[in-house]
């Protein structure tokens, strides 16, 4: 029988992709706010636990505080990681546009040659009926 794999870690990570976009969101896409925004609720979160575990309210904070810290650079990671796509994008949508470019010019420059030839034909057309070549 085939094993079944667990999917924690895919949970796990969509959840944190949740989080990272849901901060994000909220903050107008600015990685700064957003990561502030983190903090207070972390902050809020820990007094919260620390109102229930009066004896080891300075071990939750602390732990608190670094799974924060942790979380904001996941923030700016997740931030650095979606301009470096951008970008990407843009190089992208530049080449297409030369290339979408170049092939306007060259299909004016064909149908530019095709109305010349047509009005060479027709203007020598018009010329044999008064005498000339």
């Amino acid at each position: 029988m085939a094993q079944r794999k667990s999917n924690v870690g895919l949970y796990l990570g969509v959840a944190a992709a949740g989080g990272v976009g849901y901060y994000l969101y909220n903050a107008g896409g600015s990685p700064k706010v957003a990561e502030k925004q983190f903090e207070a609720d972390a902050s809020k979160a820990s007094a919260k636990v620390q109102e229930h575990l009066p004896g080891r309210g300075t071990q939750v904070q602390k732990e608190g505080e670094k799974w924060a810290s942790q979380a904001g650079a996941k923030v700016d990671a997740a931030v650095e990681k979606s301009r470096a796509e951008l970008a990407k994008a843009e190089g992208k949508f530049d080449a297409y546009r030369k290339d979408a470019s170049a092939e306007a010019i060259k299909k004016i420059d064909e149908a530019d040659k095709k109305i010349e030839e047509g009005a060479a034909k027709a203007k020598s057309g018009i010329s044999s009926w008064f005498g000339g070549k």
